[in-house]
């Protein structure tokens, strides 16, 4: 752990244990009626905690050369994983939509999560190989390589994680240089294309319906939204108390995954959650500055890309838990139930805390303070 960013790190560690807490504090009861184990998730997410801290150290570590080199290999890998999602008897069917794989001990994995953050990884790859590739490769080899994986995210169906690699590659185009045409050009056939993607698909359409008036009907597609907005209203200013919600007693669904944000709110008050996000905003503000430091073009996109990335997954949880988005089945990150997520995360963030050490090895060298000084 030499040379790592303590502050990051701890921050890290306590959004770690603000999430164990609260997989246990909205678990509870589901897991005591569903599998008559009232620590059945808790357990799991503990195990998964554990893991992930281990990835997020392992991550740390690794030699930046060798993440250069190789890291643009985890999109092919995520896109294979997301693909095999449509192989019989091997991807499973939940809600209607077809995202994980089927693991042993009933264990179930989520390709696009990794598939999500790994989108740095390839684009900052394409950056700094973008001559070499080009000349190997054909254009529509390349175009292949990044088009392909997002259908298939599409035909699963997961929008959320479309649109936040497709918002995030938009973005770091125009942090390194893409000109204004060529950005106008690409919002100017995006815009339509999301109108396609969301008003012509009948259960996305009936979701923007429920977002801009749930209580048209509150019983089937407002339920969850004002669920969520009756939790938030119960905890007030400072909160029921950890474990006093009522939200999570089979009123309102996905307590433990995309809604855990609302029995935050109902059992720590709006302090609470203003503290949480506060914690959620310290590490993107971190991530941004180190991606401002770094001089090697690599890095510099790797996080920005990894800190645009969660943010985007921040701001649409909370905006659909709050009912400023339309409903939309995305995790918290670090904060809901689920193995993937919480891997695929700590991965990426031991790369962050790696680039950062070695922004403050390059800094201690005694070659780099002369230089500086003459």
């Amino acid at each position: 752990m030499k040379h790592l960013s303590s502050p990051l790190l701890l921050a890290l560690m306590s959004l770690l244990g603000i999430g164990l807490v609260q997989v246990y504090s909205s678990s509870y009861i589901f897991a005591t009626e569903s599998f008559g184990d009232g620590l059945y998730f808790f357990e799991r997410q503990l195990v998964f905690v554990g893991l992930s801290f281990v990835i997020l150290l392992a991550a740390a570590q690794v030699p930046m050369s060798w993440i250069e080199k190789w890291g643009w290999t985890f999109w092919l890998l995520a896109a294979g994983g997301v693909a095999a999602t449509f192989v019989p008897g091997l991807g499973i069917r939940v809600g209607g939509a077809i995202r994980w794989i089927q693991l042993p001990l009933g264990l179930r994995f989520e390709p696009s999560e990794v598939l999500k953050f790994s989108f740095s990884l390839l684009f900052a790859s394409l950056l700094i190989r973008q001559e070499t590739w080009l000349a190997k490769w054909k254009w529509w080899a390349l175009t292949a390589l990044v088009v392909l994986p997002l259908f298939l995210l599409l035909k699963q169906p997961d929008f959320g994680s479309f649109a936040i690699i497709t918002c995030v590659g938009v973005a770091l185009l125009f942090a390194f240089g893409l000109k204004w045409r060529y950005i106008v050009t690409a919002v100017s056939v995006m815009v339509p294309a999301f109108y396609l993607l969301v008003m012509r698909v009948p259960y996305r359409r009936a979701r923007v319906l429920a977002f801009m008036d749930p209580w048209a009907d509150p019983e089937q597609k407002g339920f969850q939204v004002i669920q969520s907005m009756l939790s938030f209203h119960s905890g007030g200013v400072t909160g029921a108390g950890l474990g006093r919600g009522q939200g999570k007693l089979f009123f309102l669904p996905e307590a433990h995954t995309d809604f855990t944000l609302a029995v935050m709110g109902e059992e720590i008050g709006f302090i609470g959650i203003v503290l949480v996000l506060a914690l959620y905003g310290y590490v993107v503000t971190r991530g941004f500055q180190i991606a401002i430091r770094c001089e090697n073009p690599f890095r510099k996109a790797l996080a920005l890309g990894i800190s645009m990335t969660f943010a985007l997954s921040i701001f649409i949880n909370c905006g659909v838990v709050m009912g400023l988005l339309p409903t939309k089945g995305l995790t918290l990150p670090f904060l809901s139930y689920g193995g993937s997520s919480l891997m695929t995360l700590c991965l990426m963030f031991g790369l962050l805390l790696n680039i950062e050490k070695n922004l403050i090895e390059e800094n201690r060298s005694p070659f780099r303070r002369k230089t500086q000084s003459v």
